[in-house]
């Protein structure tokens, strides 16, 4: 069986996507054509997915939802993380860097509160508390505006497996080889349109209009998915 697809076209390719929203449609005809599936759950990691989780939706007609997922911050380098904790109270520590770093079990404690406390906020101010959807027997797709370190998608991945899906689909327009290297090993399928394997990677390289959304437009955005039943 083949884990992963790419476009050939698009490999080690910079500029490839005008924006977010360019390549969501792109990405969305591209499964399409070679990867099909049917009544699929669109799984979009904010904020940055966002825009390709509902381009997603629309093209597979589908309900997408978010899967919130948080660092959990260093304490003296607070830009920097030691792990990761996801919507539904899944936390994932790098246990090689804690050690490293000396992190005492307080300080994990305290990380876990802040981390746990943003993830509900955010929740809360992107879809007003709404409850993720049944996961058990269904085929998940779950998107990000690309794949850099890989380690945001892996706990998003690891925390929706157990849920007991049938299938879980990841689906990005750009990564680097070896972030996807490791997420395909861990789904059913990895879809990644422009796969780059030099180093340094930068999502951005792949977008000519590239930018951080900021959450008035992420809530404009849920809002108008919201009006044409996008959202679950």
């Amino acid at each position: 069986m083949v884990h992963l697809l790419e476009d050939p076209a698009l490999r080690n390719r910079e500029a490839v996507f005008r924006d977010r929203n360019d390549a969501g449609r792109r990405l969305a005809a591209f499964m399409r054509q070679h990867s099909p599936v049917t009544e699929p759950l669109v799984c979009a990691i904010p904020a940055g997915g966002i825009p390709i989780g509902l381009e997603l939706a629309k093209g597979f007609q589908a309900r997408m939802f978010l899967g919130v997922v948080r660092k959990l911050k260093i304490p003296w380098n607070p830009e920097a993380g030691f792990g990761s904790m996801t919507w539904n109270g899944k936390v994932y520590l790098n246990k090689e860097l804690v050690r490293t770093l000396n992190l005492t079990e307080e300080d994990i404690r305290q990380a876990v509160a802040e981390t746990e406390k943003n993830i509900r906020e955010r929740i809360e101010q992107f879809t007003g508390g709404l409850s993720i959807p049944p996961i058990h027997g269904m085929t998940v797709i779950i998107t990000d505006d690309g794949l850099a370190s890989g380690y945001t998608m892996k706990a998003a991945v690891e925390a929706l497996n157990s849920e007991n899906p049938e299938k879980i689909i990841v689906a990005v327009p750009t990564g680097s080889a070896k972030s996807v290297a490791m997420i395909s090993g861990m789904v059913a399928r990895m879809i990644c349109l422009n796969l780059r394997d030099y180093y340094p990677f930068a999502v951005a390289d792949a977008y000519q209009n590239w930018y951080d959304l900021d959450d008035d437009e992420v809530i404009r955005s849920l809002s108008l998915a919201r009006k044409n039943q996008l959202l679950y």
